[in-house]
C-alpha cells in the first residue's frame, strides 16, 4: 500500500529558534547521527566545489550533509585531533573522576614539546582548567602532553584511551597515536569523523563548550588569540579547533550558529590561513542561505489510519513516534513527496506502540528520509463468529 502526495505549503514549518535547536539535539542520539551522516544527504552534494582538499558540511540538528568532498579519506588532522582530547577530558569531568581544579606536574618532555605552546614551565604544576584554555584557546601542544600524562602516566597510554573512546563513540575511521596530532604516519582521522566529534563536543558538553568561543587566554603573562578565524569576522562562528601542519596543510573544524540552526564544518589541505578564513566563510553561507530546517511531523501527530484485519477496530492510527525535521535546499521545499508505505492491512491484534508501516520523505536532490510509524492504540483480535464475515468479505474481494 503507497500513497502519494505532495503535502501542503503550511505543513514546513520553519524550525529556527535557539530551543527548537537545543531540543532537536537533545533528541538525536550519537547511532542516528552516524547514521545521518553516512546515508541522509543531499544528491547534489558534490555540486557545491570547494578548493579544499578534503570537506564536510552538515546541519547538526538533522545531521545531513549538504556537501562533501573526499569525506572519508584518512588525513593528518594536526591540531584537530585535539578536540578528541579534549572529549575524553571533559568526560572524566562530567562524570566526576576529574576536576578542574586538579592540577599535574609539567614534565621535561611536555616542557620540550615543539609547535604551538601553552609556555609552561618544567617541574611546576597546572591546573585542568588552565590546561583546557591553553589546549583551546592557544592549541598547545605542550598543555595536551600534560594533561594526557596526568590522565594516563604518559601520552602513550592516553593515545590508548583515545582509540578505545574514539571507536565507542562511532569515531571508525581514525587512529591516535598522540594527544597533540603531532605528524605520525599512524595517526589519522577523516573529515566526517571529525564532522561527528564536533557533534558530541557542542551537544553533550555545552557548559565546556563555551570555552571555544573564548578569542585570547593569557598564561604565564603570555597573551595568545585564539586561531579560529570565525570568531572574529564571522556572525555566530563559536568552535571549534583549527590545524595546519605541512604535510596536512591548513584546516578548520568549525561551527556556526545562526537564527538557532548550527551547521558543522570540517576542511583540510588548504594554503594558507586567508584561503581557510575565506573558504570557511563561503561554505557556511551556503549551507545557511540556501538549506532550511523544516518540521513535518510531530511526536505522537497520526499520519495515516492504516486498515485492520479482523480486529475490534477497522482501523489504526498510525503515528510518528519522534519528531520528524527535514533540511532541505530552499528551492526544494515546495516539491517534497511525502509517502506511506505498508505491506497491507495490519493483522490483529495489534499492540500500541509497534510498527505498522513506514514514511518516507524524498525532493528533488534530496536523498530520501524514512522513518516508522507506529501504532497509536492497541487493537485486539476478533474471535468466533465475529471472523467470518471479515473473512467471507475476503475471499469474494480477492483482497
Amino acid at each position: 500500500m503507497t500513497l502519494n502526495g505532495v503535502f501542503s505549503k503550511q505543513r514546513f514549518r520553519h524550525a529556527s529558534s535557539v530551543r527548537l535547536w537545543t531540543r532537536l539535539a537533545a533528541m538525536v542520539s550519537a547511532g542516528a547521527v552516524l547514521l545521518l551522516l553516512a546515508q541522509v544527504t543531499t544528491r547534489d552534494v558534490h555540486a557545491i566545489e570547494t578548493i579544499a582538499r578534503e570537506m564536510i558540511l552538515v546541519d547538526a540538528a538533522t545531521g545531513t550533509v549538504l556537501a562533501e568532498k573526499e569525506p572519508d579519506e584518512r588525513m593528518p588532522p594536526s591540531s584537530m585531533s585535539k578536540l578528541m582530547t579534549l572529549y575524553v577530558a571533559f568526560e572524566l569531568l562530567r562524570d566526576g573522576k576529574l576536576r578542574l581544579e586538579d592540577s599535574f606536574r609539567v614534565s621535561e618532555k611536555a616542557w620540550r614539546m615543539g609547535g604551538s605552546k601553552m609556555w609552561v614551565q618544567v617541574d611546576t604544576k597546572v591546573t585542568v582548567e588552565e590546561l583546557l584554555k591553553g589546549i583551546i584557546i592557544q592549541s598547545g601542544n605542550d598543555a595536551c602532553i600534560v594533561l594526557a600524562e596526568g590522565i594516563s602516566g604518559s601520552e602513550e597510554a592516553f593515545a590508548e584511551l583515545l582509540n578505545k573512546r574514539a571507536k565507542e563513540i562511532g569515531l571508525a575511521h581514525s587512529h591516535f597515536k598522540n594527544a597533540t596530532g603531532w605528524p605520525d604516519p599512524d595517526h589519522y582521522m577523516t573529515a566526517r569523523d571529525l564532522a561527528i566529534l564536533a557533534y558530541h563536543l557542542v551537544n553533550d558538553f555545552p557548559d565546556f563548550y563555551r570555552v571555544f568561543s573564548e578569542k585570547s587566554y593569557t598564561y604565564n603573562k603570555i597573551t595568545q588569540g585564539n586561531r579560529n578565524p570565525l570568531l572574529y569576522n564571522y556572525a555566530g562562528g563559536d568552535g571549534l579547533k583549527t590545524g595546519h601542519t605541512e604535510e596536512a596543510g591548513y584546516g578548520l573544524t568549525a561551527s556556526a550558529i545562526r537564527d538557532g540552526r548550527r551547521l558543522i564544518l570540517v576542511v583540510n589541505g588548504l594554503a594558507g590561513v586567508n584561503e581557510r578564513a575565506r573558504e570557511t566563510e563561503r561554505l557556511l553561507d551556503i549551507g545557511f542561505n540556501e538549506f532550511k530546517n523544516y518540521f513535518i511531523f510531530k511526536a505522537g501527530e497520526r499520519v495515516y489510519d492504516m486498515p485492520v484485519w479482523l480486529g475490534t477496530s477497522d482501523v489504526v492510527p498510525a503515528v510518528v513516534p519522534n519528531d520528524i525535521v527535514v533540511t532541505l535546499p530552499k528551492r526544494a521545499s515546495k516539491s517534497v513527496s511525502i509517502r506511506v508505505v505498508a505491506p497491507g492491512p495490519a493483522h490483529a491484534p495489534v499492540a500500541k506502540d509497534s510498527k505498522i508501516a513506514k514514511l518516507v520523505i524524498s525532493a528533488p536532490d534530496f536523498g530520501p528520509i524514512e522513518s516508522k510509524l507506529v501504532a497509536g492504540a492497541s487493537v485486539e483480535e476478533v474471535s468466533g463468529f465475529g471472523r467470518i464475515g471479515p473473512a467471507i468479505s475476503r475471499l469474494f474481494s480477492g483482497d
